[in-house]
């Protein structure tokens, strides 16, 4: 079994729920709500990571549709689902996943604006790492790469994980962690100095979307 299969029949085990940019009902975030394989346990880097994993099935859109559309001119299914109705599920699917993006990509700056230690630079590696899942795909056929493109999904922690540490983050200010619950926090004593702000230069670990 290739890298890219293996990786890809992980993230379908661990999201029961629709594929990637479908419209599944929001979830609330639990904690039997799997990890993907191989991705941070924190929320910060989780959700990093559940961006470039999505980033990564976007930025592959445009090479795979013309497989994808060959592979949906074979006898349907569905007879009443015509080929037009198809393609344009993919071109829904992608309006979803660039909303998550932006999701995740607010969840993380809201976080990096509220922690006390810079962690812009952990939030690269988890979106690096999140969109090496794909990297295998360049040494594959591009038929068998956009099969199992069409049967992708987001892992079903990414989105409910993603509101949380959002208003964590905007709920808690400057006495917030990347992963700790507000009840859980005692009042903070007051700084006997400013915190240092990090360098703007770096800050900022999300790459914008497009």
């Amino acid at each position: 079994m290739s890298a890219l299969i293996a990786a890809l029949a992980l993230f379908a085990a661990a999201e029961p729920a629709a594929a990637a940019g479908g419209a599944p009902a929001e979830l609330t975030l639990t904690e039997d709500m799997p990890y993907p394989a191989g991705a941070p346990r924190d929320d910060y880097g989780l959700v990093g990571w559940c961006y470039g994993a999505l980033r990564g099935y976007v930025d592959l859109h445009d090479q795979m549709m013309p497989d994808v559309t060959e592979i949906e001119k074979s006898p349907p299914s569905n007879p009443e689902t015509t080929l037009a109705q198809k393609l344009a599920a993919y071109e829904t699917i992608q309006v979803r996943a660039k909303q998550d993006m932006k999701l995740f990509a607010r969840a993380m700056e809201a976080a990096e604006r509220a922690s006390l230690k810079p962690i812009n630079i952990l939030g690269a590696a988890a979106v690096k790492k999140g969109h090496n899942a794909w990297a295998a795909a360049a040494n594959m056929p591009k038929r068998q790469v956009a099969q199992n493109w069409m049967g992708w999904t987001l892992p079903v922690r990414c989105t409910p994980t993603a509101h949380a540490l959002e208003q964590r983050a905007k709920l808690m200010g400057k006495t917030f962690q990347v992963n700790t619950d507000p009840a859980e926090l005692e009042p903070a004593p007051a700084p006997e100095s400013a915190p240092v702000e990090a360098n703007p230069e770096t800050a900022g670990a999300v790459a914008p979307t497009r």
